[in-house]
């Protein structure tokens, strides 16, 4: 069942840099994007359309979609969480829409203040104008393996949100394992409940790794047929509202893996870990990427 090629959804501009605390320059997000398409990234998620009050991080993202050389067959993709922040992102022309809501109702509940439905309601008349714009929406799903309030979700509340989500017409179907705890066969479990609904092609998985887990996570994903995966480069993000949920598994780790593997991704490893050096410099850290630091690490001996 082990897919040929992989599609990789690099959400580090975005889910990887919001929660930065030092603010991170439009020129540094811009030439991150650059250096990822560079690599070979043909999906990537690049800001979101949301208050800054709530996530000042992302304040300059019409100026970050204004400043990009875009390229043909790369898609861009921005979270817009209403239709305020739709009507925000339409004139920097995304080339897909991201909306998101949780599994877990504690969660939706203590960060939202509304129900998982009522969450849900709310996006219909985003998806409804997106689709009317030509663009594709593209939904999340957080908390789908655990949450840091309820503790663990089961499948049935993972499949109740998918009805919804697939109810107003989202897309596509990203399984999110928000802060890290899901393991191989309950993840599994919850990707069965997703493809129920949707096809192969639009189930995706997105892997914190808490734990140590996202990679494994990702293979028992792989197992099933699944071929489409969030990740984030140098390892970058993690989740405001999970305290303590360390960052999306880093795609250097995830293209090392899977080209060990034999599965094409279209990514080039060296450029890749390029990227992730160059934005742990402007954060002022090392990578977190295992994979990174281990060539980083080979490439200074080799010099030396």
């Amino acid at each position: 069942m082990f897919p040929s090629a992989v599609t990789l959804v690099d959400v580090g501009p975005r889910d990887g840099l919001q929660n930065e605390k030092q603010p991170v320059g439009t020129a540094h997000k811009i030439e991150l994007v650059h250096r990822l398409q560079a690599a070979g990234l043909r999906e990537i998620e690049v800001t979101s359309f949301v208050s800054p009050k709530w996530v000042p991080q992302m304040a300059d993202n019409a100026e970050v979609m204004a400043g990009l050389q875009r390229r043909a067959g790369v898609r861009y993709s921005v979270l817009t969480p209403n239709l305020k922040g739709l009507e925000a992102a339409l004139p920097t022309r995304p080339d897909e829409i991201v909306v998101f809501g949780a599994a877990s109702e504690a969660f939706s509940q203590r960060n939202i203040n509304c129900s998982i439905a009522e969450s849900v309601e709310r996006f219909a008349p985003v998806v409804r104008e997106a689709h009317a714009q030509g663009l594709k929406v593209r939904a999340a799903i957080s908390c789908a393996l655990g949450c840091p309030y309820q503790g663990e979700v089961s499948a049935d509340e993972v499949e109740k949100i998918v009805v919804l989500m697939k109810g107003i017409g989202v897309d596509h179907c990203g399984i999110a394992d928000t802060i890290g705890v899901g393991t191989p066969r309950r993840v599994q479990a919850a990707m069965e409940r997703a493809l129920k609904h949707f096809p192969l092609d639009e189930v995706s998985g997105h892997f914190h790794d808490t734990y140590g887990q996202a990679l494994a996570n990702i293979y028992a994903c792989l197992e099933m047929g699944l071929h489409v995966f969030d990740a984030s480069v140098a390892g970058l993000g993690g989740c405001p509202y999970a305290k303590g949920a360390t960052g999306n598994v880093a795609t250097e780790d995830v293209v090392f893996m899977l080209d060990g593997l034999g599965i094409e991704t279209g990514v080039d490893l060296d450029a890749l870990v390029d990227a992730g050096a160059f934005i742990s410099g402007v954060l002022d850290r090392a990578p977190v990427s295992r994979a990174g630091k281990a060539l980083l690490a080979k490439r200074g001996k080799a010099a030396a």
